[in-house]
């Protein structure tokens, strides 16, 4: 975990972190990994729990309460590089002038093993992003979202 400078952090009741060896085997030992980066923001709500994620905040990630987060997955708000090709042989443009843009993981949401949620989405309350699933659209309350991208495939009301 590497927290930077002036990074706001908050994080609620019954927070559990899964990390590592014989915690579950979908992750394969891997281990949890938390970036958050300066003047940036990272909010998690009561009784979440998250197995060997991979989670990097360059500007907002908000997880709400009673969020199941499956293992392996990633969640992160930024594109770490510039689209840019001139601007990736930069190191002081790369990086830090790339995209970014805040994720919303709304209240009861369960994300699958080995999803991948990507910058500038809300997944909406009591929602399931099924295994492997790529969110790189938001997803309304109440929906199974499924594939690469995330497509909704099912109301749940």
């Amino acid at each position: 975990m590497e927290i930077s400078a002036n990074a706001n952090i908050s994080i609620g009741d019954n927070f559990t972190l899964t990390s590592g060896d014989s915690f579950n085997p979908l992750c394969k030992a891997q281990r949890a990994s938390i970036y958050v980066e300066e003047n940036a923001s990272l909010q998690i709500g009561n009784n979440v729990g998250a197995s060997s994620p991979t989670i990097w905040v360059k500007n907002e990630v908000f997880i709400g309460n009673n969020v199941k987060i499956g293992g392996d997955s990633i969640i992160m708000d930024t594109d770490c590089h510039c689209v840019n090709y001139l601007s990736r042989r930069d190191p002081k443009i790369d990086g830090p002038q790339c995209g970014s843009s805040p994720i919303v993981i709304e209240d009861d949401v369960l994300i699958g093993t080995r999803c991948i949620i990507l910058k500038g989405v809300t997944i909406g309350a009591r929602s399931i992003i099924a295994a492997g699933s790529v969110v790189t659209k938001s997803i309304p309350s109440d929906s199974i979202a499924a594939g690469n991208p995330a497509k909704v495939v099912r109301i749940l009301k």
